[in-house]
């Protein structure tokens, strides 16, 4: 995983950006595709610095304005595009900074939590067009990532939670697909892509998984990063029981990954995250329970 110089980032704006050269740069921890700095009060720089890192960023520089005005909360919204040179060989973004402290960071603890990310994906999940981006892994019926939740439930092998999470899993797999349009969705929201102050959700950043299909995926964030989920679906309303259960798959199979990730990162590890072990591990429990 590539990391870049402030230097680099300073010579990028002054060749395409020169009237925000001379703002304060400071650099800002996390990112997982993407590197980000902060320029001034109100922008960001994000840098790609994975291989596939520069196609996630033209899906944010394509879709997110296009969606931002209707969303109810604050989102990293795309204002400047920096296009490959000979200083660097891909895009790069200028967005709009998002306040708040990343939720591995400052877990979401207030219960009204669940109206704010209710109404924000209520807003989002509306009809996609027949262009909006596909995503191999997001928004697709479970049975086509049975292989992915096997492995990813060996990183709590022998954990009493195991046995429930296969269940929940199963029950998520046999339960009716989704039989609405495609809708849009964030596709990765997990606790470094939401931003939490004074306790509640403040904040949706990171939309390069967005995409178009099943809502349950992004519904799974009801356990993921809420402290008690009844709240999140009387006020969103639209879901179904299936719906609620693939959701809850969903949950499982994406704690899971926080848990192995935050691992890694434990064991210092390339690419590990230490902070979303135990986040991990927090939305499993509520995910089986």
């Amino acid at each position: 995983m590539a990391e870049f110089e402030q230097d680099l980032v300073r010579a990028l704006l002054r060749e395409q950006h020169p009237d925000l050269a001379d703002l304060e740069l400071r650099d800002v921890a996390g990112g997982w595709d993407n590197q980000q700095w902060r320029l001034g009060a109100d922008l960001a720089v994000r840098m790609p610095r994975t291989e596939r890192a520069p196609a996630l960023l033209r899906i944010e520089q394509k879709w997110l304005p296009v969606l931002a005005e209707r969303l109810p909360l604050p989102t990293p919204v795309p204002v400047r595009i920096g296009e490959p040179s000979a200083l660097f060989e891909h895009t790069w973004t200028i967005t709009r900074w998002v306040e708040g402290e990343p939720a591995d960071y400052a877990p979401i603890t207030r219960v009204d939590a669940a109206e704010n990310l209710a109404g924000f994906l209520k807003a989002l999940h509306q009809q996609a067009p027949a262009e909006a981006p596909a995503n191999p892994t997001r928004g697709i019926p479970l049975a086509g990532i049975q292989d992915g939740f096997t492995s990813a439930l060996q990183v709590i092998a022998g954990d009493p939670n195991a046995h429930a999470a296969r269940e929940i899993w199963e029950k998520a797999v046999a339960a009716p697909a989704w039989q609405g349009p495609p809708t849009w969705l964030h596709g990765d929201l997990h606790p470094a892509n939401v931003v939490v102050q004074d306790g509640t959700l403040a904040g949706v950043i990171d939309f390069g998984e967005m995409c178009a299909g099943d809502p349950a995926t992004d519904l799974s964030a009801a356990w993921i990063l809420l402290p008690a989920t009844s709240r999140f679906f009387d006020a969103y309303a639209n879901a179904d029981e299936a719906t609620i259960a693939r959701a809850r798959g969903w949950a499982v199979l994406r704690a899971l990954h926080l848990i192995s990730i935050g691992r890694n990162g434990r064991l210092g590890l390339p690419g590990g995250k230490p902070t979303w072990e135990p986040a991990g591990w927090a939305a499993l429990e509520r995910a089986v329970n």
